[in-house]
């Protein structure tokens, strides 16, 4: 298999950083889950998404492979722009200050309320802890499996990168999570998640336009192009929502 590594880093970063996002966010509530309920049920939990996902990603990949790669293209590329100016639009909000940032320690302090407050006993099966971890890791894990299958549909053998992003990530945060046990506030998310969301909408923008057969100047490299583009929208438009936050407050203060 050829991998066409003019796609190939893009795709590993974009990977990479979407799926390290997701996976705080899993690792946030597992870890909410052990504290306070026990780890054998967040641990039986987590294992049994991880091994779901993995029967997912397995019947999927015969599936992809027998797809025309414009029709992938042209689908994954639509939600993949969609998906991407989702993330980029609260990102731009929070870094304008019109949306509060996303905490950790916070997001943490309020799942260990909320199973504190159901109750129950480390004993024996936890079917609350269980269902918790199981739940947060199948979404996050759903969501890092759509970024690695949009991700490595731009061509012939990108799903390998793509996955090898996603992967890298996994272990990254798992060490850490073994390392600290506690949530990875350091982590500067809210950037990340920025950069992820110029990233996508790249991606989708570019997909999308090899999907409905548009020629791109400099083939694969006008990616970088799209990347650039985004990237100084987005940051124009922080500095637009803050200039029309403040005027705002300005006004409402007289």
């Amino acid at each position: 298999m050829i991998i066409n590594w003019a796609h190939a880093g893009p795709s590993i970063v974009a990977a990479f950083l979407a799926s390290l996002v997701e996976c705080v966010e899993a690792l946030t509530v597992v870890l909410a889950v052990g504290t306070v309920r026990g780890w054998r049920g967040a641990l039986i939990g987590s294992g049994a998404g991880i091994i779901t996902l993995a029967v997912i990603v397995l019947s999927l990949g015969p599936t992809l492979s027998s797809i025309p790669l414009h029709s992938v293209q042209l689908g994954v590329g639509a939600l993949l722009l969609l998906f991407g100016m989702r993330w980029l639009r609260k990102a731009i909000l929070r870094a304008a200050g019109v949306l509060p940032l996303h905490d950790e320690k916070a997001a943490y302090a309020r799942e260990t309320a909320s199973l504190r407050r159901i109750g129950g006993g480390r004993e024996g099966w936890d079917i609350v802890a269980i269902a918790t971890a199981f739940k947060i890791t199948m979404l996050e894990g759903l969501e890092v499996i759509f970024i690695v299958i949009a991700v490595g549909a731009g061509g012939v053998g990108l799903l390998i990168p793509a996955s090898v992003g996603a992967l890298a990530a996994l272990v990254l945060v798992m060490l850490l999570g073994l390392i600290v046990h506690r949530p990875l506030a350091s982590i500067p998310e809210n950037a990340l998640k920025f950069v992820v969301g110029v990233l996508l909408t790249a991606f989708g923008t570019f997909w999308l336009g090899e999907g409905i057969g548009l020629e791109w100047p400099g083939q694969d490299w006008s990616i970088l192009g799209l990347v650039a583009g985004f990237l100084i929208t987005a940051l124009m438009t922080v500095s637009w929502c803050r200039t029309i936050a403040g005027s705002r407050a300005a006004l409402g203060s007289r």
